[in-house]
């Protein structure tokens, strides 16, 4: 592998000249993902191209820990890890945890790190993601439509439910990141007309499925966190916000 190990240097000044911001650290990525040269070239041709790096290599880092993401499946952000960090705060001992439009499963992973004892149950409207996310959590996963395909005995039982719903606005959509907008579903990037058509669906539907006192936790933008206070409110939830300006984030908190 030595061949590989010295073309760091040349792989970071292919990825330098092809716009990636981070050339050094992605390559160092590659090249120890790598198990051949030629390995090596066709990862670097798949970044060069526009390939999120979490897709070219297979996973993903967050909270620390490596989460398994396929190619066409949601890419965790760094930011999400606020709301797993809320969710921590507030979960009971040997919870029963729902996490929402799941993805990879990378928040489920993390609170399973965090507290073994919890009883995780998550739900993912695509196929790829549900796929990806039974493989990183072992836990039970549903495919369907958020609370939809759930068994009527998780109603009125679930501690603490968390989603990273999607929350950019249809119209800025074609706006973002060609990394995110040619390689991720629409589905989990378009929440709609103000970005919180299913921010709205998760919190209205959130006090048939949480015991007394328990909390939703859902990300979202600065921007929009008032409107969302308000649609958690509307769905009989107490809510507040939580932010960090390290993170970028902004997780709306509703209690039951």
């Amino acid at each position: 592998m030595e061949s590989v190990g010295a073309s760091a240097d040349a792989v970071a000044a292919t990825l330098r000249s092809a716009g990636c911001v981070f050339a050094e650290d992605e390559a160092a990525i590659l090249v120890d993902a790598a198990t051949s040269p030629a390995e090596l070239d066709r990862m670097v041709a798949r970044r060069v191209s526009g390939a999120p790096l979490e897709h070219v290599v297979g996973w993903a880092e967050f909270c620390g820990l490596r989460v398994v993401v396929d190619a066409g499946v949601f890419v965790p952000r760094r930011r999400t890890e606020f709301l797993v960090e809320q969710a921590v705060a507030v979960l009971p001992p040997k919870a029963v945890v729902l996490d929402l439009c799941c993805g990879a499963g990378a928040i489920g992973v993390a609170l399973l790190a965090r507290r073994p004892g919890v009883d995780l149950q998550a739900v993912d409207v695509d196929p790829a993601a549900v796929a990806c996310a039974r493989r990183n959590l072992g836990a039970a996963v549903y495919q369907g439509d958020l609370y939809e395909p759930l068994p009527a005995r998780l109603r009125g039982a679930v501690d603490v439910i968390v989603a990273n719903v999607p929350y950019v606005p249809t119209a800025e959509v074609a706006y973002l990141p060609a990394e995110a907008r040619d390689h991720e579903p629409v589905a989990s990037l378009d929440g709609g007309a103000d970005g919180l058509d299913v921010l709205r669906r998760v919190a209205v539907g959130a006090p048939r499925w949480l015991r007394p006192g328990g909390h939703l936790l859902i990300e979202t933008s600065e921007r929009q966190a008032a409107a969302a206070v308000q649609a958690f409110e509307a769905g009989g939830l107490r809510a507040r916000t939580a932010t960090d300006d390290e993170y970028g984030a902004t997780v709306v908190i509703g209690t039951a």
